[in-house]
């Protein structure tokens, strides 16, 4: 792809080839790049983290070859190593390799369990199984040379010194999922180049001809680890200001040296509200009355306006039925608020596109289009001026800022794709990008694929609405899609997220385990109702079904034991649904009603 630009120094790179050296006393990680003697050696008895060289690695250590450093976590047996094991290549920025985590390894310090009860060697099992869970969902990127976490307008707005840092000291804090791993490497400035700094989210790249004019085109989605979690159990904000589900997404063109680059985010509405699963399909949502919004929101607000800019607020919630009270409230907050850098617009993205008249969020865009001309986008020229800056962001933001947001997002970045490529002079004058059968295919793929990887990341299923954003147009097959896809979140959301929430707490750091905390949060005494109301419920189906299949003596009574068992069953569902909260599977580490 393209040459290098001077974003990655060697100074800041880490090793990008590593082999580890386990003995039963130490790990050694071994730097094999060219003209590296560097040797990290990891005391399994002290924990103690040293540099050493290649002359101290013991000939019967066993060696094998890893990709990288994720970090290290305490659980009940001891400390565990977390280390890359497989690779993929996702492609180039900049003659910089890019790569997707896909495989890794968790190592016990400890050469034994004897030390553990039944209990805790159960309760290690259990914390081991969370780590997995959160490493085996897809989305890992890292680069041993360049900084993944900034975008492009930042990288160029930065002093000589820190293009000198490591990648892990220079890395957006927001966006390094395994900061918390990293912790005691980020104190010894010595071994930084042992520390892989990793994003999660969703990187594509192509390579792509126009009017015969070839140019990379690139989607880069950077997930934030702040008040990061599961749909239904992080809402909202927290009092830091950090919003749930940010996720901070840029589009890069590079044609003949110059780059050209648009950044769009999405988060949750940012105030204090929570939506609990309570097995009834869509939660209400409920708005704190016993805080003071205002602050979090205003703590929100003033970092996004130091990170981007202005802030164009797009909210496409409902305005109407339970949606509407979050809809009235963030009008009114921006309103009370009275900050000149802030803008609000609402759109009931349902109501507007009802009946698949999709045709309508053109309505959107040109209401939008005056102040997208005015934030503009970043550009460099090949000399590497800067042209133009990206004055401002859409924050778009739906109840999960995942389907409607991801649709309104890709339109917003076509809009400046069309407005970059005419002016790098890629597109003729009046040519549009819709007109371009091939590159309007990848553009739309990527996107639908953008949607699906923010999706699973949150939601645990596929996006919504992803044949609108692959096609232009709603199919019959996307709705059948989208209804399999919603079955499928609501058991996830219900009886599935808890366990997800713990994982992603246990591995930012959100949950410490210790050794010696005399009752494990993981044992939770369920009440006596959660086993016996399910088990009545089925029985007394299942003998409703009987006494429909194998009739009585007389119509009467079968009438009248099928009534009896129907009524039975109907009302331990009822009672079961009445009781919803204490039938779905909840977080036990963090105590979420505190965070919210």
């Amino acid at each position: 792809m393209a040459t290098a630009a001077p974003v990655g120094t060697t100074a800041a790179a880490a090793y990008a080839n590593l082999k580890l050296h386990i003995t039963p006393e130490k790990f050694y990680v071994e730097a094999c790049d060219d003209g590296a003697d560097d040797v990290l050696a990891i005391d399994r008895v002290s924990t103690e983290v040293t540099l050493t060289v290649k002359k101290d690695v013991p000939p019967s250590a066993v060696t094998r070859p890893i990709f990288g450093i994720l970090g290290t976590i305490r659980l009940v047996a001891g400390t565990y190593l977390i280390v890359i094991t497989k690779k993929k290549k996702v492609g180039e920025i900049f003659g910089h390799a890019i790569w997707k985590a896909t495989d890794f390894d968790i190592l016990s310090y400890k050469k034994t369990m004897l030390h553990l009860t039944d209990i805790q060697l159960q309760d290690n099992k259990v914390f081991l199984s969370m780590l997995n869970h959160v490493l085996s969902v897809d989305g890992f990127y890292f680069s041993t040379t360049y900084d993944l976490t900034h975008t492009l307008q930042r990288l160029a707005n930065t002093s000589p010194e820190f293009q000198e840092m490591s990648l892990l000291e220079r890395a957006d804090p927001r966006f390094v999922w395994n900061g918390h791993l990293l912790r005691e490497f980020i104190a010894q400035p010595e071994i930084h180049r042992f520390a892989t700094p990793v994003m999660h989210g969703f990187i594509t790249m192509h390579s792509c001809s126009i009017n015969g004019k070839c140019f990379d085109w690139l989607l880069i989605s950077r997930r934030s680890c702040f008040r990061a979690g599961v749909r239904y159990y992080v809402r909202g904000i927290d009092s830091e200001g950090h919003a749930a589900n940010f996720v901070e997404t840029e589009q890069i063109v590079h044609y003949k040296g110059s780059k050209a680059s648009f950044v769009q985010t999405r988060g949750s509405i940012p105030f204090f509200w929570s939506q609990r699963p309570n097995l009834k399909y869509k939660p209400k949502p409920q708005i704190s009355k016993s805080v003071n919004h205002m602050d979090g929101f205003q703590r929100h607000f003033d970092s996004q306006i130091i990170s981007y800019g202005k802030q164009m607020i797009v909210n496409l919630v409902n305005q109407k039925g339970s949606e509407k009270p979050l809809e009235q409230t963030f009008s009114k907050m921006v309103n009370s608020m009275a900050n000149g850098m802030v803008r609000y617009v609402a759109f009931d993205f349902h109501k507007e596109c009802s009946r698949m008249r999709w045709d309508r969020l053109q309505i959107l865009m040109d209401q939008l289009a005056d102040q997208q001309d005015e934030f503009s986008y970043f550009l460099v020229d090949s000399e590497g001026k800067t042209v133009t800056q990206q004055e401002g962001t859409f924050r778009s933001n739906c109840m999960d800022c995942l389907d409607r947001t991801n649709v309104i997002q890709s339109l917003l970045a076509r809009r400046s794709l069309q407005a970059q490529l005419q002016r790098l002079g890629v597109l003729h004058v009046g040519q549009r990008i819709e007109e371009q059968a091939d590159f309007e295919k990848i553009y739309k793929n990527a996107w639908a694929d953008n949607a699906n990887a923010c999706a699973k990341q949150y939601a645990g299923t596929g996006a919504l609405k992803t044949d609108y954003t692959r096609t232009g147009k709603r199919t019959q097959w996307g709705l059948i899609m989208d209804g399999w896809n919603s079955l499928i979140r609501y058991y996830k959301n219900n009886f599935s997220d808890g366990f997800r929430q713990d994982a992603i707490d246990l591995f930012l750091g959100n949950y410490s385990v210790d050794e010696v905390e005399p009752a494990s949060p993981l044992h939770v005494k369920k009440d006596w109702k959660f086993l016996a109301l399910p088990i009545i419920m089925v029985v007394a189906f299942s003998m409703c079904i009987i006494c429909l299949l194998m009739a009585g003596d007389t119509w009467t009574e079968t009438l009248a034991y099928v009534l009896f068992w129907g009524s039975a069953s109907f009302g331990t569902f009822a009672i079961i649904l009445y009781n919803g909260k204490d039938f779905v599977d909840a977080p036990k580490l963090v105590q979420k009603e505190k965070m919210d």
